[in-house]
């Protein structure tokens, strides 16, 4: 019996597909620290794992998106989370730090397909502001991963060692590969005629960036994304280091974002149809810049409470509830029958800036935990102005 759009399953399972995400970033953020000791390497070199993963996520989605366009999405999503089982199996067995980059690439470059495709299948199924609605419901589901994540790390670290969070991990994305095969229906309508190649590929995506509001929205995803990456790949050495927080305790702190977020998620799901996505961006967009800001302050008082990090960055997080369903819908809206490369290139830009944004971070995280406020606020900021500044631009077509 396979899932029908508008059901609570549906949403969920498309949810889970979205979350691997935050799954593969958050499940071992305790553990970073161990796994610096553990594999006698330095603070910046296990900041790698996050970022080369963002890399592998970026270039994983050039391909998938259109490819599923020509082939449908189920196969290209039950491809992705294979090649992410066999990859976190060597996350698990890696025994230099060398090889656990080497394998978290190839892990990001399975959970591209999964992630892009959910959103492509949104677009199949959804119209306007209902696909908008449809992504801030995942969202909310999603939340669960993220706040539930760190803190079975937490739990998970001190007790089996930091390989246990891949093994964990693993676990999982077997049992929703299962699902996806027995439940998920096709929900490609029609297949793109031309031929799959990496010039065709190129081609669509320059008629996505010639779209002028396409533009825009990937812009806001991006800072926003970056934003809260910043917050991701540093909050472990931050909390921990300078705070003092027990991997359990960091793991219970890092839930404040997360039920941030699944507040903007909350929010956005009663006032998009309403307010429309631009209206409920631009309350997003208040909060990304407010929260960087507010913690930037704090830090720079010293209070010597983590709760300077966590509260502020609660805020920033119900900007990105709100923020970044409604960009990526809005997005995806002017093209159904691109919807999987607009996803893969939205996806593309947005994992290629935070990585970049992440490995600068965690290069000098080590002078000053301030810099993770000034990135965090600093990308709070330019989304605030980039979405005030670019009201006209989606309005046009390029």
């Amino acid at each position: 019996m396979q899932l029908r759009p508008g059901t609570f399953g549906m949403t969920a399972m498309l949810a889970m597909l979205i979350a691997l995400g935050p799954l593969s970033t958050d499940m071992y953020l305790p553990s970073l620290p161990s796994i610096a000791a553990a594999l006698e390497t330095e603070t910046s070199s296990v900041q790698l794992t996050l970022s080369v993963y963002l890399v592998g996520f970026a270039a994983g989605q050039i391909f998938y998106g259109p490819v599923s366009d020509k082939i449908g999405r189920k196969p290209a999503v039950l491809f992705g989370l294979g090649l992410y089982c066999l990859a976190s199996a060597a996350c698990a067995l890696a025994q230099s730090i060398e090889v656990l980059i080497a394998a978290r690439f190839v892990q990001a470059l399975g959970a591209a397909g999964p992630i892009v495709l959910g959103r492509a299948i949104v677009r199949d199924i959804y119209e306007g502001p209902a696909a908008g609605r449809e992504l801030s419901r995942m969202g909310m589901v999603m939340g669960l991963v993220p706040a539930l994540a760190p803190i079975i790390g937490g739990f998970l670290e001190p007790l089996f060692g930091w390989r246990s969070n891949f093994w964990a991990v693993l676990a999982a994305s077997a049992l929703l590969a299962a699902s996806v095969a027995a439940l998920l229906p096709e929900t490609l309508r029609q297949a793109r005629p031309e031929p799959i190649s990496l010039r065709e590929i190129l081609r669509g995506f320059g008629v996505l960036l010639a779209h002028a509001g396409y533009r825009r929205y990937v812009l806001l995803a991006g800072l926003t994304y970056a934003g809260l990456f910043s917050f991701i790949s540093g909050s472990s050495f931050v909390l921990q280091r300078v705070y003092g927080l027990a991997p359990f305790a960091f793991g219970l702190s890092f839930g404040a974002s997360v039920i941030g977020f699944i507040t903007g998620t909350i929010i956005a799901q009663r006032i998009v149809m309403k307010r429309g996505m631009d209206g409920t961006i631009a309350i997003g967009v208040a909060c990304l810049a407010g929260g960087g800001m507010l913690m930037l302050a704090l830090m720079m008082i010293g209070t010597g409470s983590s709760l300077e990090v966590t509260v502020p960055m609660a805020l920033y997080a119900m900007g990105v509830g709100l923020v970044l369903p409604q960009a990526n819908a809005s997005a995806m809206m002017p093209f159904p029958d691109r919807a999987g490369a607009a996803s893969s290139l939205q996806g593309l830009v947005q994992m290629s800036f935070a990585a970049i944004v992440g490995a600068a971070l965690g290069h000098f995280l080590d002078s000053s935990a301030l810099l993770m406020p000034a990135f965090i606020s600093a990308m709070g900021l330019a989304a605030l102005f980039v979405f005030h500044s670019s009201r006209h631009w989606s309005r046009q077509a390029g």
